[in-house]
């Protein structure tokens, strides 16, 4: 996993619409992972979320698809450990969305309805709340990458 760009933009920038999460609803991982729809915020409560942030640090990450899962939990480890380091600036509403469904475990608990190992760890995922990413990059399909934001403040 590399980190190919960090950018920070007007959080009035994000466009979040119920597409993303009806999107969602194709994905074999709906409803089995707590980042992903029903257990997440739904796209309204994000809009008002996002009228109280100002900045947003959105994330372009190369990863090897060939090890796609320990790829993409280095990228929400990433992601967590920025979290933190703009809370112990004072920013301490920072929030990081994590690029799809979590995978922070090798085996998912919650997936057997069972409680989640780490609840302080997860986060939604960028598309479960409705943000529109592909307002804010151009997504290339043919790329092996992987976006997450964090709201900043």
């Amino acid at each position: 996993m590399k980190v190919v760009w960090e950018k920070e933009i007007p959080a009035e920038s994000v466009i979040i619409s119920p597409r993303p999460v009806w999107k969602c609803r194709t994905c074999p991982m709906f409803g089995k992972r707590p980042s992903c729809p029903p257990h997440v915020p739904e796209w309204r409560e994000t809009r008002e979320l996002l009228r109280h942030y100002r900045k947003v640090l959105l994330i372009k990450f190369e990863i090897e698809m060939k090890d796609f899962e320990n790829e993409k939990r280095k990228v929400l480890t990433w992601l967590l450990k920025k979290e933190r380091e703009f809370f112990r600036q004072g920013k301490i509403y920072a929030l990081a969305l994590f690029p799809g469904n979590c995978n922070l475990c090798d085996d998912c608990p919650f997936e057997k309805g069972k409680s989640c190992k780490m609840p302080t760890e997860v986060r939604p995922s960028i598309d479960a709340i409705g943000i529109e990413l592909g307002s804010l990059v151009e997504l290339n399909f043919s790329e092996s990458v992987l976006y997450g934001m964090i709201l900043i403040e």
